[in-house]
């Protein structure tokens, strides 16, 4: 994926971006690259709502339907225990990352404000 054509790569001196609005980390590598994997899971918000938007295999034959969204509390602490309810059974990683978004985000929304 780095080393390849991407058009969601954005190159600097130092780092190598993606600016696919589903990466969980703005990085552009294997791990964290919506495309690349077929289970993938991000936090994403629309109008001020934090929503966990998570991709599955069973879902890839319907391009409109490849993304579930569960909108995720207010509460950062109901929203914590919702992501490890819905990411039960996922790596470790993509719910460590998809944590890791969340606080980002939640801090953002309340600077927002």
């Amino acid at each position: 994926i780095n080393q390849r054509f991407c058009s969601f790569k954005a190159k600097t001196r130092t780092h190598t971006f993606c600016r696919n609005q589903y990466n969980v980390t703005g990085l552009c590598n294997r791990t964290s690259c919506p495309l690349a994997n077929s289970q993938y899971a991000t936090i994403e918000e629309k109008e001020g709502r934090l929503y966990l938007c998570m991709k599955t295999v069973e879902r890839a034959h319907l391009p409109n339907q490849l993304w579930e969204r569960v909108l995720l509390p207010k509460n950062y602490a109901q929203a914590l225990a919702m992501i490890d309810s819905q990411l039960e059974y996922w790596p470790e990683i993509v719910k460590h990352k998809c944590k890791q978004r969340l606080t980002k985000m939640t801090q953002y929304l309340i600077r927002k404000r």
